[in-house]
């Protein structure tokens, strides 16, 4: 099979199967859509992780050093700030936090201009290890990509699916 030509039926297509079997008043066109983005991120995600792994991160972990330096110099945040980018719970920022400035990937310091507040900074040694695991993770995704979708196809699908995200959150 060449990267344009589709499978005949996949895993995804046996379910949508069993359901018209015996619910055939149901559109599984939204179970087929969604059930190839979830197992495809699935998949994805432990490709990823193992682009990670050299580099002694998950990606929990890569994804708040990114977050760090994508911010820019001087590669500094509030808790408050990752926590509202990354969408997870204050108690597992500190958890990630803990662990990360554990191994030297970045430090935590009062914010001066705020008594309460800590500020969280990239250091040298973290953004040179986010910088080497991105292009990992992007080689990845990269290869996921060119494996089965020509260029055309590509662009197609990255504004397809950002027309879909923007509908629904």
């Amino acid at each position: 099979m060449d990267r344009t030509e589709a499978p005949a039926h996949d895993a995804v297509d046996a379910i949508t199967d069993q359901w018209a079997a015996v619910r055939p008043d149901l559109d599984t066109l939204p179970m087929a859509v969604f059930g190839r983005i979830y197992r495809l991120a699935n998949a994805m995600r432990g490709r990823v992780d193992k682009a990670y792994a050299p580099y002694g991160m998950a990606l929990g972990e890569f994804d708040v050093l990114a977050t760090l330096r994508r911010s820019g110099e001087p590669f500094t945040l509030s808790p408050r700030e990752l926590t509202a980018t990354l969408m997870i719970t204050t108690g597992g920022m500190t958890g990630r936090l803990d662990r990360l400035e554990k191994a030297g990937l970045l430090s935590r310091s009062p914010d001066p201009n705020d008594r309460r507040g800590l500020r969280v900074t990239l250091s040298e040694r973290g953004r040179e290890l986010v910088d080497q695991a991105v292009a990992a993770g992007l080689a990845e995704q990269r290869e996921a990509l060119e494996s089965a979708l020509s260029p055309e196809e590509r662009e197609q699908l990255a504004g397809l699916l950002r027309k879909l995200l923007a509908g629904t959150v």
